[in-house]
């Protein structure tokens, strides 16, 4: 079956980066577009990032010139690299598949940004 893991998050001070991981196993993880979201403590979750099969990619304005999303199909891993960041990007971060008329979700990992 789907499976989505993300790995990386933590506490960090605001102007530093941190590199999120996401594992994918149980489909043809080539083949589809794959996104990252994130959900802060009392608000809605929110997509941050998406790369399509083909590595075409699209960002939320808040994290546009901040944040990359790359993809490794040998390695069906999928990665946000977040430079500058900022207390708001304070917030529970997911990765994200559509397959088969439903999404998969991973379970998530906390992103921490303070001094």
């Amino acid at each position: 079956q789907v499976q989505l893991g993300e790995s990386g998050g933590g506490l960090v001070q605001p102007g530093g980066s941190l590199r999120l991981s996401c594992a994918a196993s149980g489909f043809i993880f080539s083949m589809y577009a794959m996104n990252w979201y994130r959900q802060a403590p009392g608000k809605q979750r929110e997509l941050v990032a998406a790369i399509t099969s083909g590595g075409g990619t699209n960002y939320a304005d808040s994290v546009k010139g901040r944040f990359t999303i790359s993809r490794d199909n040998a390695k069906k891993t999928v990665y946000l690299e977040m430079n500058s960041l900022k207390p708001e990007d304070t917030a529970v971060y997911y990765c994200n598949v559509y397959r088969n008329l439903r999404y998969y979700w991973g379970q998530g990992t906390q992103v921490t940004v303070s001094s």
